[in-house]
C-alpha cells in the first residue's frame, strides 16, 4: 500500500519534469588517424548532419538519441612531408546511431546561456574507399590491402564494417525563444578500430596480394609510383605502412537546434522570458 502511495506521489512529479525536444544538427566532420595526424583540425573537413530526440529528466539532465550522417576523408598529399610519398587516401560515409546523457551547468529556465557536456555509446557503419588513377571509386575493404583475411597472414583478421564508438563532448547553449535553443558543440568519437582509413600496420608481399586479390589490390595498397618523382617499387613484405598503436577517431563540430515539442504546455520554457530566481 505504501509503495502505491509513493508511486502516486512521484510519478506525476517525474512526468512534469520530462520534456521532449526535436534536435537538428549540421556542421563539419573530420577524423584523426594515419592519414590525418592532427588531433583536431578543420583541414579536409566534410559536411555532417543529424536528427534526434531529447528527453529532459530535469532542467539540467537529459537523455538523447541521434542518427547522424557523417563523411570523413584525408589524403597523404596534405599529410606530413615524410608521408606525402606514400600517396594513400580514403573517404567514407559514416552512418551512426547513438544514445547520450547530457548535463547542463545552468538551468535554461533561469539563464539564457549554459555550457554543457555529454557522453554515451554509439554504433556506426563505414566502408572506406579511394579513387584509382583513372578516377574510379574503389572500395578498399574487399582488397585486403594489409593482408586481412589471407591465410599467409593469420594475425591479420578482416575488420568489421560495423563498429562501436564512445561519443563525448560539449558546447554552449543559447535559449533564443520559447522552446527553441541553439547550441554550438564538438563531439568526439573514441573508436576501437584502426581501419577507418584502411591503413593500420604493414605492407604485405606483393605477389601474395596479387594472387589473392588481384592487381587492383596491389595498386591501391601502394601508390608511391603515382607521385611525381615518387618511388614506383612496391615495398618489401613487412615494411611499415601505418601505426596500429593508436586507434582512429572521428569528430564533428557544428550547430544543434533544439525545438521543444510541448513548450506551450510547460512553464519550464518560460513562455519566451526567463523566470525570476525563486526565493527560498
Amino acid at each position: 500500500m505504501k509503495r502505491l502511495i509513493w508511486i502516486g506521489i512521484l510519478v506525476p512529479s517525474l512526468l512534469q519534469a520530462q520534456r521532449l525536444h526535436l534536435n537538428l544538427f549540421g556542421g563539419f566532420s573530420n577524423y584523426s588517424g594515419d592519414l590525418q595526424s592532427k588531433p583536431f583540425t578543420l583541414d579536409q573537413s566534410y559536411a555532417s548532419f543529424g536528427l534526434g530526440a531529447q528527453y529532459d529528466l530535469t532542467p539540467k539532465f537529459s537523455l538523447l538519441t541521434n542518427f547522424n550522417y557523417i563523411h570523413v576523408g584525408a589524403a597523404d598529399q596534405f599529410n606530413k612531408a615524410s608521408l606525402v610519398p606514400r600517396n594513400l587516401s580514403f573517404q567514407t560515409d559514416i552512418y551512426e546511431w547513438n544514445a547520450l546523457a547530457e548535463y547542463n551547468f545552468f538551468d535554461l529556465s533561469r539563464s539564457r546561456v549554459t555550457p554543457y557536456v555529454f557522453a554515451g555509446l554509439g554504433i556506426f557503419h563505414f566502408d572506406p574507399y579511394a579513387y584509382d588513377s583513372l578516377g574510379n571509386r574503389v572500395y578498399l575493404h574487399p582488397l585486403s590491402t594489409e593482408g586481412e583475411g589471407l591465410q599467409q597472414y593469420p594475425d591479420q583478421k578482416p575488420y568489421n564494417l560495423f563498429q562501436v564508438a564512445i561519443p563525448f563532448g560539449g558546447g554552449v547553449k543559447f535559449r533564443i525563444s520559447e522552446g527553441v535553443v541553439i547550441a554550438y558543440e564538438v563531439n568526439f568519437r573514441k573508436l576501437f578500430t584502426d581501419y577507418l582509413d584502411d591503413v593500420s600496420t604493414r605492407y604485405v608481399d606483393q605477389t601474395i596480394l596479387l594472387n589473392a586479390r588481384g592487381p587492383q589490390a596491389v595498386e591501391m595498397a601502394y601508390r608511391g609510383g603515382e607521385v611525381k618523382n615518387g618511388n614506383p617499387v612496391y615495398p618489401p613484405d613487412g615494411t611499415k605502412r601505418g601505426g596500429s598503436e593508436y586507434k582512429d577517431w572521428y569528430y564533428t563540430s557544428g550547430i544543434r537546434i533544439s525545438i521543444a515539442i510541448n513548450s506551450k504546455k510547460d512553464p519550464y520554457y518560460g513562455r519566451g522570458s526567463i523566470e525570476c530566481p525563486k526565493t527560498p
